[in-house]
């Protein structure tokens, strides 16, 4: 069965994509942290991380960097957080998390978005790649 994430990549379920090349996807969180919580997948469905070949996981990592870049001009946070756990979807994926507090990255309070300011940080983010 597909994971969320490979549903979302066949757009059969649609994201607030931030960006996208040939092997990775980067959309918002829709249970967000914070405003601007940032999701990097392997486009390819892997479990986990660590089984990812040296190439993939290092290109995974700088997809993740570009991304996270952006994400620090576009919301304003002290820094950009970032976090592998993969516990609930066994697909591959880095959370980037916009941070002015620790309790920002302990993934217990969480932030309602409207879709519209959903759209409008994906394109901020965007317009900084």
């Amino acid at each position: 069965m597909s994971s969320i994430f490979t549903k979302i990549v066949n757009k059969e379920i649609p994201c607030y994509k931030v960006a996208e090349t040939h092997e990775f996807l980067a959309f918002l969180d829709v249970n967000p942290n914070a405003k601007g919580h940032t999701l990097c997948i392997l486009k390819k469905e892997v479990n986990k991380i660590f089984d990812l070949d040296s190439t993939t996981y290092l290109a995974l990592m700088e997809f993740s960097r570009t991304v996270a870049i952006a994400l620090e001009k576009a919301v304003d946070c002290k820094r950009v957080g970032m976090t592998v756990i993969g516990l609930e979807v066994p697909h591959v994926h880095v959370h980037l998390i916009p941070l002015n507090a620790m309790d920002d990255a302990q993934f217990i309070k969480k932030e309602v978005v409207t879709p519209e300011e959903f759209q409008a940080i994906a394109r901020k983010i965007s317009s900084f790649l």
